[in-house]
């Protein structure tokens, strides 16, 4: 059964790799008050199935930081009459797979299983969902897991500086701090708190839900209200939007490695204006991680600083940033950062041009239809357009917006939102003449 449920799901990435972007979804009201995107796909005996909660790691409480986390990992450790080897073994008998994840924004729960057994896997699901038994030692085992990557990451360069650039630019928001929590926080976690942060997250005013594969609007209609129905109305408030603290200037955190870590940024775009496709292309040009990008090509080609540096948006639900990161030789990190700055003002100043913007557009086009590779890359993209609030026909739509971007509108962007005195620079490591400022 397990080898053919893996046959399966290559014969679905199979099936769908050279899909085109364009994807017929349609919108399921279930009887129960609950909506979802489906796409149907009857030639494969097998569905993926996306469940996504808003507000994730960022509605841990006060003083419980790491709940949230925790909470999601043991979800499977256990379920109704069944202890953690019971439901897993369970789970394997029905060739199912399920994922739990989260994020600062987000609380996933992922899916796969065959037609033939599509009652029996999501009755073991709805049981994760809603009766998990977060025994004693389950907790203390995850626990310890979770301490140990805090632990680990004390001493990741790459943590350091993603922490303490968080801190600076998110204040006293939840984002501010690592959703791990602390080897205290987690330490003194106690099954009520992981009780909390269950009614806090999984509730039904915040569900969205994708599904593709072997199913029908009526079956899924019913699936659904089986499985989530008997979840809270309601849960935690969503915190409030980030007042960023980012200023211009460097930070220095002493590391003993002998090569510096980068992070920096300053603020960013918001997803839903219209400033949004254009500087999306803007940045692909700037530092979209191809060879071709401005970045790359002053910083690593022409002067060998690194192997790597990257600008991107970051955009989440309560705060907008365009950062960037580079990792270079103690003694050539802050040539680095001056040629980042460089690169960023002349941008900002002159624009791109016209080839510049064909060969961003034609990447971005021509990459897009990829990402739907199978079953469960769809289901994961149609679920996040609707936790992002975007169009039921955006995937056909997507490339259009793109390819109407004009030469004006990606310069007028680059001169309003790229700010390189702006810019914060935390570099974990031992640079040479680099020394904290403001």
């Amino acid at each position: 059964m397990t080898r053919f449920f893996s046959a399966l799901l290559i014969l679905a990435a199979t099936f769908t790799t050279a899909a085109r972007a364009e994807v017929d979804i349609q919108e399921v009201k279930t009887p129960g008050g609950l909506t979802a995107w489906l796409v149907e796909e009857h030639s494969i005996p097998f569905t993926a199935l996306e469940i996504w909660f808003k507000g994730g790691a960022s509605l841990d409480r006060p003083g419980k930081r790491g709940a949230i986390n925790l909470m999601t990992a043991t979800l499977e450790e256990g379920a109704g009459e069944m202890d953690a080897l019971g439901f897993s073994r369970a789970k394997e008998s029905l060739a199912a797979s399920f994922g739990y994840d989260v994020s600062a924004d987000t609380l996933s729960v992922s899916a796969k299983f065959l037609s033939e057994n599509r009652d029996e896997a999501t009755e073991l699901l709805r049981q994760s969902l809603i009766e998990p038994r977060f025994d004693q030692d389950a907790l203390d085992r995850v626990k310890a897991q979770i301490v140990s990557i805090i632990r680990s990451d004390e001493k990741d360069p790459n943590d350091i500086a993603g922490k303490e650039f968080n801190t600076q630019a998110f204040g006293e928001h939840p984002y501010a701090s690592d959703m791990n929590g602390t080897v205290d926080s987690v330490t003194a976690l106690t099954r009520e708190d992981i009780l909390n942060a269950k009614a806090d997250t999984m509730a039904r005013d915040r569900i969205y839900i994708g599904a593709v594969g072997d199913i029908t609007p009526d079956e899924l209609a019913a699936l659904l209200d089986k499985l989530l129905g008997d979840l809270p109305e309601t849960g935690a408030p969503l915190p409030g939007d980030v007042d960023l603290g980012l200023t211009g200037g460097v930070t220095v955190v002493p590391f003993d490695t002998p090569q510096s870590v980068a992070l920096f940024g300053h603020a960013g775009v918001e997803r839903h204006g219209d400033d949004f496709f254009p500087a999306y292309i803007l940045n692909t040009i700037l530092g979209g991680g191809s060879f071709e990008s401005r970045l790359m090509k002053e910083v690593r080609v022409k002067r060998g600083l690194t192997y790597g540096v990257y600008s991107f948006l970051v955009d989440r639900d309560h705060a907008d940033l365009w950062m960037g990161q580079v990792q270079s030789a103690n003694n050539r990190v802050g040539e680095a950062i001056e040629v980042i700055k460089d690169e960023w003002a002349d941008i900002a100043a002159n624009g791109v041009t016209q080839e510049e913007l064909d060969a961003a557009k034609k990447y971005l086009t021509g990459a897009y239809p990829l990402r739907f590779d199978g079953n469960g890359p769809i289901a994961n993209i149609i679920t996040g357009m609707q936790i992002t609030d975007m169009p039921i026909d955006y995937a056909d739509t997507r490339n259009d917006q793109v390819n109407a971007v004009t030469l004006e509108q990606v310069n007028d962007v680059a001169r309003r939102y790229l700010k390189p005195d702006d810019l914060r620079f935390v570099v974990v490591g031992q640079p040479e003449g680099l020394t904290s400022t403001n």
